[in-house]
């Protein structure tokens, strides 16, 4: 695929307590088959589609990563400087949990969160340009900030990237779409009141499926939770699910639209 622009989504990848049980579980859930991981790289394991193609990455918790931590997903956001990415981010208040670190040939990262704690990180690429393709099915699809504190990631984001921001006309939901080159790249929803005070602001990745209802009942079965939906919406049929391991996301079948396109102004 053709280099992102800055800002826009590049990967994905989780980190799990346990590897093995992670591997089986999205394996069995998206049809995934996976690269060896080396020692060298941490067992970093980069998973695939069944033509091959790249789509995601599953990881062991850093070392020393407090007992009980669940496991999450993390999104990467293309750079052509992680350097200078990382002095925005810490100009526009954020923290950074992670100095730019080459890795390889790959590419250098660095990990950052907003200032209301949504965490994320950068990607300058190498010889690893991330995504090898998108929008299909046990690939990625789309992605949102969900923040308790909207306006404070709202501020950051558009800061830190050059996010054109445009506001979706709903009553019943804060949400705006972020674009790069009049293409939409990123979600920002508020986080519903209803969603227990001990839960971090976050970034949702969504990962698309050929049957949402079916991917639920997966997830289920292998031992996960829904958290929210099924639903239908202009944008597909979709729920928020979690793994066994306590990592949040969100299934789609795209295929699946119901209703018009909300407008955006």
């Amino acid at each position: 695929m053709s280099a992102r622009p800055e800002g826009a989504p590049v990967w994905a990848d989780a980190m799990v307590p346990d590897l093995e049980a992670a591997k089986s579980f999205y394996a069995e859930l998206f049809g995934w088959s996976y690269d060896p991981g080396s020692a060298e790289f941490g067992n970093y394991t980069q998973a695939k589609t069944a033509d091959g193609k790249h789509v995601a990455a599953l990881a062991p918790q850093m070392p020393g990563t407090p007992e009980g931590t669940p496991a999450a997903w993390n999104l990467y956001l293309a750079t052509s400087d992680a350097e200078a990415a990382v002095e925005r981010i810490k100009g526009a208040g954020g923290t950074l949990l992670a100095e730019p670190m080459q890795v390889a040939d790959f590419g250098t990262m660095a990990v950052a969160q907003d200032p209301g704690g949504v965490g994320f990180s950068v990607w300058q690429p190498g010889s690893h340009q991330g995504f090898e393709t998108v929008n299909e099915p046990g690939a990625y699809g789309w992605a949102e900030v969900t923040a308790r504190d909207t306006a404070a990631s709202d501020a950051f984001f558009t800061s830190v990237f050059s996010y054109d921001v445009k506001k979706m006309a709903d009553e019943h939901v804060d949400y705006q779409v972020w674009q790069l080159n009049d293409a939409p790249v990123l979600g920002r929803m508020k986080m519903p009141d209803e969603v227990p005070p001990q839960a971090p602001s976050y970034i949702n990745v969504y990962f698309v499926v050929s049957d949402c209802d079916a991917a639920v009942a997966t997830t289920e079965r292998l031992g996960g939770k829904t958290l929210f939906g099924p639903v239908d919406s202009p944008f597909g049929r979709f729920a928020c699910v979690m793994d066994q391991q306590g990592a949040a996301f969100s299934v789609i079948d795209v295929q699946a639209r119901t209703g018009e396109m909300p407008p955006l102004s």
